[in-house]
């Protein structure tokens, strides 16, 4: 990784400075401890924020930091949004439920209306996956169960009109 240093140099001499600096093991630790959280999984800026926070007095320079490494490629929200759609839909989760998690991560609705792709053919396996996987291949014997299957598809984040839709009663 050829920008470290450059992200540690940055952060500790003066041209980033506003107001009182953080020692350089700190400033090193705190870039190691990103770089860490980054190298388990993708975070977004505001997980980033959230969990760097406590190991800092001064908001400033986290958010030099954290600027730092958006433009090195360390963090994108936006790879962070793309990975997210991916793993929540393959866990048979729905376009509405992801979108109201990605909005709690602190990710901007345009970028969330970018990259959650409105194709409902996607849409239309992932809800049935996540009715076989759960209710298996019979059909709802009755009213009652066809209700019990669309509330945990309604919990799972898929709109009543894409579960009226699909799901035979």
């Amino acid at each position: 990784m050829s920008w470290l240093p450059s992200l540690t140099d940055n952060l500790s001499n003066g041209s980033l400075r506003q107001g009182r600096r953080l020692p350089d093991t700190d400033i090193h630790s705190l870039e190691n401890a990103a770089l860490r959280l980054l190298g388990m999984r993708e975070h977004s800026r505001q997980e980033l924020r959230r969990k760097l926070r406590p190991r800092i007095t001064d908001a400033g320079q986290l958010e030099r930091l954290l600027d730092s490494l958006e433009e090195r490629g360390a963090q994108s929200d936006r790879r962070f949004t793309r990975e997210y759609i991916r793993f929540r839909s393959n866990r048979g989760y729905g376009p509405v439920r992801i979108r109201m998690e990605l909005t709690e991560r602190g990710i901007d609705a345009s970028l969330i209306e970018e990259c959650l792709d409105p194709d409902e053919e996607q849409w239309d396996q992932v809800l049935l996956a996540a009715a076989k996987c759960k209710f298996g291949e019979q059909p709802s014997q009755g009213f009652r169960e066809w209700a019990k299957r669309a509330r945990f598809l309604e919990y799972r984040g898929f709109a009543h009109a894409h579960i009226r839709r699909l799901l035979p009663e």
